[in-house]
């Protein structure tokens, strides 16, 4: 059996990982643990950079709680601004018992001004999503990608796309990865 350590609690989250791991790893029995843990960043990361680090932070963070499993993984939703448009994304970091680490993002996603203004008075991403589109949770949900495509994408299926491509080096004999 396949332990996997999901350092989050947000049922978006964990649906995806699941989605990820079921799908790059058929017939394998699963088991999925979700921890809390500190990501080391803002709660709300403002740059590229910083919600990188915080997905990684986040998977080690995990791995420190539960060291026996063979996979901790770390997301974290973050914005940056790109030629004056805010734009969303997030990190996947994949830990793997072999010590290596993958990363993938997910696709950007431009934020409407309504949303801008309010995250510069402070608010949280979800916090100015809830506001602006009249919703409670979203971030639990669909999230902002789920919001501004009605449906189309969500935030559960970017994530599970981006961890799917964080799998490739554990799954693909071509990397220096242990295949599982």
């Amino acid at each position: 059996m396949m332990q996997v350590v999901i350092a989050s609690h947000n049922p978006a989250k964990i649906r995806a990982v699941k989605d990820a791991f079921s799908g790059q790893f058929p017939g394998k029995t699963i088991d999925f643990l979700a921890v809390g843990v500190e990501s080391g960043v803002s709660d709300q990361p403002l740059s590229d950079e910083e919600t990188r680090r915080g997905a990684r932070n986040r998977a080690c963070n995990a791995q420190k709680i539960h060291p026996e499993a063979n996979f901790w993984i770390g997301l974290e939703g973050g914005v940056d601004t790109f030629a004056g448009q805010l734009m969303t994304f997030a990190w996947m970091a994949i830990v793997g018992s072999d010590g290596n680490t993958s990363m993938a993002r997910t696709v950007t996603l431009p934020l409407p001004p309504a949303v801008q203004e309010l995250m510069d008075q402070g608010l949280e991403l979800g916090d100015a999503n809830d506001r602006v589109f009249a919703t409670v949770n979203s971030k639990h949900q669909g999230g902002a990608f789920g919001l501004l495509t009605a449906g189309l994408y969500t935030r559960e299926g970017v994530y599970t796309e981006a961890l799917v491509t964080a799998l490739v080096p554990f799954i693909n004999e071509l990397y220096p990865y242990t295949v599982y």
